[in-house]
């Protein structure tokens, strides 16, 4: 559990530091750089300190980072231009953690208690609550449906995602073999790299150079660039590997869940974006429903 409550600190500040970089730098330039760094830095800890490549649910994990940081991370840029980052945010948070539920319920046989459920329930209900768009869509409704697939398939991706972990951590314990947070980060992210550049690649052969776009500035980006890596791919996933590895999906990602309401305060705090009420009530109850589901967890309710 306090894995994934270090999970949803570190993925909050990654969201300011994506945001910076992707406005100073471009938002492919900043994701490819900080996917390059972070690996870098989690191949620094996985074969200096932990199980580098090595272990039988590496492929797993492989797989896990194609769907997850590849396909996943894909879709939610797809969704973002379309129908906005609190939407596509709350598509993907909010439907990640039951379609994850379900699914590891029908693969892996991992069952969560009625109290448990009611939890995560009021969690991504408070998450919903304090995300929802403020006024109805006014724009293209075509344009709104095919952001909505888009934040449906980032849904997808980070639910299969984190299933596909459990099943990685499932083969090493079955081996015998225990694979850190920080390894299984790297193991992970190897895979999800390769798709990134895979993908770039193809947008920047495919889709056309304009000529207004204003040049990167490097300078004032790359700090954040440097901030994103450390807190979402090497730290935040470290500990997001580190709360699946013991925790079943359809718990760690409701808390995780909870992440942009925290960045709604660290904004406050950084960026002076004061939040709406309704905002401020859904944290709440989302807050109120993680420390339910720790106490749930803690006295087996």
């Amino acid at each position: 559990m306090f894995a994934s409550f270090l999970t949803t600190i570190f993925f909050s500040l990654s969201v300011i530091f994506a945001a910076r970089s992707s406005r100073l730098l471009g938002s492919q330039t900043a994701n490819i750089l900080r996917l390059l760094l972070a690996t870098v830095l989690l191949g620094i800890w996985a074969h200096g300190f932990g199980s580098g490549v090595s272990g039988p649910g590496f492929r797993w994990f492989f797989l896990s980072g194609i769907i997850g940081f590849g396909l996943g991370d894909i879709a939610l840029f797809g969704a973002l231009p379309r129908i906005g980052p609190r939407l596509s945010i709350l598509l993907t948070q909010c439907l990640a953690a039951p379609i994850a539920a379900v699914t590891e319920w029908a693969w892996l046989g991992t069952t969560l208690r009625t109290s448990e459920l009611l939890c995560a329930a009021v969690i991504l209900a408070g998450v919903a609550l304090a995300l929802a768009p403020d006024h109805g869509w006014t724009g293209d409704k075509r344009v709104f449906w095919v952001g909505t697939l888009f934040g449906f398939g980032s849904a997808l991706g980070q639910a299969f995602g984190a299933v596909v972990s459990r099943k990685a951590n499932a083969v090493d314990a079955l081996a015998g073999m225990g694979i850190d947070g920080g390894t299984a980060a790297y193991q992970r992210i190897l895979g999800g790299a390769l798709m990134t550049i895979i993908a770039v690649l193809l947008l920047r052969k495919f889709q056309p150079t304009d000529p207004a776009k204003a040049p990167a500035d490097y300078r004032q980006g790359l700090p954040f660039v440097v901030g994103n890596a450390l807190a979402g791919p090497t730290l935040g996933v470290g500990c997001y590997q580190w709360a699946l590895k013991s925790t079943a999906s359809g718990i760690v990602l409701p808390i995780v869940a909870t992440s942009p309401l925290v960045t709604i305060l660290l904004s406050l705090f950084i960026d002076h974006h004061r939040p709406t009420r309704r905002a401020v009530l859904g944290g709440l109850l989302a807050v109120a429903g993680a420390v339910a589901l720790n106490l749930v967890q803690i006295w087996k309710v």
